[in-house]
Formats: C-alpha cells, structure tokens, sequence
C-alpha cells in the first residue's frame, strides 16, 4: 500500500494504466532475454504489450538512434 500511496502522491498512474499509456504512446516494450531465461519464464509469462524477448544487442540495435529511457 506504500508504493500506491507514494505513487497518488506522485500522480503517477497505477502500474497497468502506466504500461497502457506507454504502449499506446507507441514505445516498444521487450523484455531481457538474459533475464527471461535466468527465470526460465518464456513469452506466454508476459502481458500482450511486451512485443518480444530480446538480447541487449538487439535491444541497441532497435533503439538505434532514439531515446533509452530504461536498460
């Protein structure tokens, strides 16, 4: 309940509706293949908006050009 009340504070969307608007912005959503199999978690473990499983080369080649905001 802390990390909600931090975020209203904040006005900061929950989670959900935050992950929306981002992908409703157009931004690309991937997840950490390294990370993915540290997990052993595989695509069906991700909601609809994370459009693939990439390394961290492929994520540079993606975004070549353009604003990382998270790595």
């Amino acid at each position: 309940h802390q990390l909600e009340k931090a975020m209203s504070e904040l006005d900061i969307p929950p989670i959900p509706e935050f992950i929306e608007m981002i992908s409703d912005s157009g931004a690309g959503l991937y997840a950490c293949k390294s990370s993915v199999d540290m997990f052993k978690l595989t695509s069906a473990d991700f909601i609809e908006h994370v459009q693939d499983i990439i390394t961290v080369g492929e994520f540079y080649e993606i975004a070549g050009g353009g604003q990382i905001i998270f790595t």
